[in-house]
Formats: C-alpha cells, structure tokens, sequence
C-alpha cells in the first residue's frame, strides 16, 4: 500500500514538474525567442508591414488594399470614388478610406462564379465602362481595350494592395488633373513605385497604390 501510495506520489511529481519545465520553455522561452527573431530580423513585418505619411502617422499596410471613396450622403448611400486619388482594383472585401487615415477592413475572399456568368460578365463590363468613364480628361480619352483585366477584377484574396503599371498609367491623366499636377510629374510618381518582379523573376512588376497616392498627396501639398 505504502509502495503504491510512493509510487503516485512520484508520478504526480514528474508530471507536475514536466509540466512546469514545458510550460516555461513552450509558453515563455519560445514566445519570447521567435518574438525577439522577428522584431530584430523582419521587424517591419512583424509589426504588420505599415506604411506612415510624412508626418509619422500610420495610414495603413503594404499587404493590405484599401478603397478611396466620397464621403457617403448617408448609411445606405453608395460609395463614390474619389477621383483626385489612384483606385485599386475592384473589391468587396474592403472597407472605406477617408484620404489614407484610417480603413475599414471588412472580409476577405472572392467570387466562385464561372467566366461565363452573367452577374460577373455585368459586373466587369459595367467596371469597364466605369474606367473608361472616369479616367478620360478634356485632353485624354480611354479606349475599352485600353483597360487591363486588373483594373475590372478583384484579386483572389479581395484585398490586393496592389495594381499593375498599366493600369496606374491609365489613371495618371486623370489624377494629374484633379490634383492640377503635370503628366509628367505623375508619371514619374507612378515610375518611381513600380516594383519589379519577386527576386527578378516571381510575379508581376506592381504599384502598391496607397504608397503612390502618399506620394500624390505630397506632391500636390495636400
């Protein structure tokens, strides 16, 4: 009995102890390593990639899209795009902005509809006319085969930050107006935020679009 009584005692005891010595390494010492790895080595990352205007404020993420819209008439109003700034592309996965302070994200995901669908084969072809509607100027007039397939589809995530070259390019004339900016200046702006392809040969070149628009508003003195 007495050996019994011994004997779980001593288990108890080990269990207890392992549980101490793996709860210190598991939830202390290893939260703390990893955490101390990632603010030294990606600390920027760690922190959620943020993008700060020239001021130091946080006005979002570089892995993150936002939208840049009118403020609403009311609660159930529609969003109307601001025209002075670069859009992103099409998504109902992202919340509203008010000039790059502050977003709200909304969900993430995309349509399963098939290429043939009617609702999505509507609502490309009334995101194409809205392009082409919104991007031509007094002086610049956008053909519907002019519009690349970023500029009228959603990324597959929703929440792409991110639009092509060409589709920055064909919003400059536009956004060179509003802001009573030259073309060249713009294009220059857009020049200088492309990034090239992911270690030169991954992906796509790119243009994160909050980052153009920071540049934008700086240089129009917003």
């Amino acid at each position: 009995m007495n050996n019994s009584v011994g004997n779980s005692a001593r288990l108890i005891g080990a269990a207890l102890r392992a549980l101490l010595v793996l709860t210190a390494l598991c939830g202390v010492v290893y939260p703390l390593a990893v955490t101390g790895i990632a603010q030294t080595a990606f600390g920027d990352r760690a922190n959620g990639s943020e993008i700060k205007d020239k001021s130091g404020r946080v006005v979002g993420s570089s892995l993150i899209g936002q939208t840049y819209d009118l403020p609403k008439a009311g609660p159930a109003g529609p969003a109307e795009p601001d025209l002075r700034w670069f859009q992103p592309r099409p998504s109902h996965g992202l919340g509203t902005n008010s000039v790059n302070t502050r977003y709200s994200l909304l969900l993430s995901g995309a349509t399963n509809k098939a290429a043939d669908n009617p609702d999505l084969t509507r609502l490309v072809e009334d995101a194409r006319a809205a392009v082409v509607r919104d991007n031509s100027t007094a002086t610049y007039t956008v053909k519907p085969q002019d519009v690349p397939p970023d500029a009228v589809t959603s990324s597959g995530s929703g929440l792409d930050p991110d639009i092509s070259p060409r589709y920055a390019g064909l919003q400059v004339h536009r956004v060179a107006e509003r802001n009573h900016l030259g073309v060249e200046q713009v294009e220059k702006l857009v020049a200088d935020s492309t990034e090239g392809r992911t270690l030169g040969f991954m992906g796509e070149p790119r243009v994160d679009v909050l980052k153009l628009n920071i540049a934008v508003r700086a240089l129009a003195g917003r």
